[in-house]
């Protein structure tokens, strides 16, 4: 076995997201001993500590002789202050990419392949590429054991949250693909008002204008601790945290990441995904809202009936209790979309507010008398007369306060800089809008990254309009990031499909 080299660290300033990449020098001894090349898996060690990188090589202009330099990402998992001297050698052979390569040729995996994989990922042993072939190996090409035995090594991958074995623990979560879907936060309100333990936690946007992380931080702080997170639920019933705060199934994280890019979303891998979650936080029940639309992420009644099945089987197998409901994913829900636009919409519902918007409300009563069904409070009738009491009555509203303080206070929501109105090309009859593009425009606003940046939609589906009338407002936090997002719209003309006026 060939001795390790030490070369002095340097940090590079090179943000690699999440992939660690190291520099070395082409003319670096250690590189012609080893025969180290542009791509190579290295592994990079100081003491106890160690990671895996993928090395990029660069001229001798940029990085001084006998030094290593590091991207941002791999510095911080090394731990390094500068200077230290870091030795490098080959990674170590990756036994289960050859489970992966089982996979490519369309073989079934075992569960201790399956396990093998995920604890290699969930390890950063894999590079994004190495990810990548895994994942497209497995679209639509999972059965139902493969789902289970993911869904299990997504769990074991990270950590737990242990609650007394008496206690029910409800969750909810919605498959996405609607804008401004932000029933969540009102949902988790009305059923810790009722009494119903729910320690939610939730992810950040992956490819949406917001997530309901990033809506809920614009009102209070998200990013708790393992232990906030069971003190806050001891105090209130409830939580309203970023998943990602907690180490949660941290496999599913790094998978999510890379899907993103690729533009794929499995049906076997989303069901794993959502899932490992649920587990991961304790919870006993889960409701799963699953929207059907031509332009949401499920198309069709038949497709979320047999992601409704699978959900319930696997749910079945590793002792947690699934529903799942079929909802109406033709059009936004709310007015909002964006992390602040949103935060105002849920405000209104659990404040009562008048202009509250009414599909909103009506979803989230509609999850939240489910979610006290399951919990043995009634019959259906019965749970929906309790929810809609809740929320009328303002103890939605006050749990929801409650909640906030527990973890650390109520914000005053953001204002965005600019904002411009966009209306309709002619009168007619609003008969169908396009989800995706209505996402796409709000994060060109600057969403979620700039929290205060989106749109409010003026029209809902079977709305007379007049030529020019407001359809939407569009918000962004700097002048260019909105003039960028009125030109997409600009050009493209299908956002909103108007029926001419006989």
């Amino acid at each position: 076995m060939t001795e390790p080299h030490a070369l002095i660290a340097v940090e590079m300033g090179i943000d690699t997201h999440q992939e660690p990449v190291v520099f070395l020098r082409a003319d670096c001894e250690v590189c012609r001993a080893e025969g180290f090349n542009a791509n190579t898996r290295l592994q990079l060690s100081l003491g106890e500590r160690a990671i895996i990188a993928t090395l990029n090589v660069v001229t001798e202009a940029v990085l001084p002789p006998g030094r290593v330099g590091f991207s941002h990402i791999a510095w911080q998992r090394l731990e390094l202050k500068g200077g230290e001297a870091v030795t490098l050698s080959h990674a170590p052979v990756l036994h289960s990419m050859s489970a992966v390569r089982k996979k490519i040729y369309g073989n079934r995996l075992s569960d201790t392949e399956i396990g093998d994989i995920i604890t290699d990922i969930s390890l950063h042993r894999y590079s994004d590429m190495q990810i990548a072939s895994f994942l497209t190996a497995c679209v639509e090409r999972l059965d139902t054991a493969e789902v289970i035995a993911l869904t299990r090594a997504m769990v074991a991958s990270g950590k737990r949250l242990h609650w007394p074995d008496r206690l029910q623990r409800m969750d909810k979560h919605c498959i996405g693909g609607v804008p401004g879907n932000r029933t969540t936060p009102i949902v988790v309100a009305i059923a810790s008002a009722a009494g119903l333990i729910m320690p939610k936690t939730s992810s950040r946007a992956i490819t949406s204008p917001s997530g309901t992380a990033d809506t809920m931080e614009v009102l209070t702080r998200v990013h708790l601790e393992l232990e906030e997170i069971q003190a806050t639920v001891r105090q209130v019933n409830a939580c309203l945290a970023w998943g990602g705060a907690v180490n949660l199934s941290p496999a599913d994280d790094m998978l999510i990441r890379i899907e993103h890019v690729l533009d794929i979303d499995g049906t076997g891998q989303m069901v794993a995904s959502v899932l490992s979650k649920k587990i991961a936080a304790g919870s006993t029940h889960a409701l799963i809202d699953i929207p059907v639309g031509p332009t949401a992420k499920v198309r069709s009644q038949p497709q979320a009936e047999q992601m409704a099945r699978l959900f319930d089987t696997v749910g079945q197998a590793l002792a947690l209790k699934v529903r799942c409901l079929i909802t109406r994913g033709d059009q936004a829900v709310g007015f909002g979309v964006g992390p602040a636009q949103e935060a105002r919409d849920v405000l209104a519902v659990l404040q009562n507010q008048a202009d509250a918007p009414a599909d909103l409300r009506e979803r989230a009563l509609f999850l939240a008398s489910h979610l006290l069904n399951m919990a043995g409070r009634g019959s259906l009738a019965q749970t929906e007369v309790q929810a809609r009491d809740i929320l009328l009555s303002g103890q939605a509203w006050q749990q929801f306060h409650r909640i906030c303080d527990a973890q650390g206070g109520l914000k005053e929501i953001p204002d965005a800089a600019f904002q411009r109105e966009l209306g309709a090309a002619h009168s007619g009859t609003l008969l169908a809008m396009d989800n995706r593009r209505l996402a796409r425009l709000a994060k060109l606003a600057g969403a979620p990254s700039s929290p205060a940046a989106g749109l409010r939609l003026h029209a809902k589906l079977g709305q007379a309009l007049a030529r020019g009338q407001p359809l939407l407002t569009l918000y962004a936090d700097s002048r260019g990031e909105l003039d960028y997002a009125a030109a997409y719209y600009a050009r493209n003309q299908d956002f909103f499909m108007i029926g001419e006026t006989p």
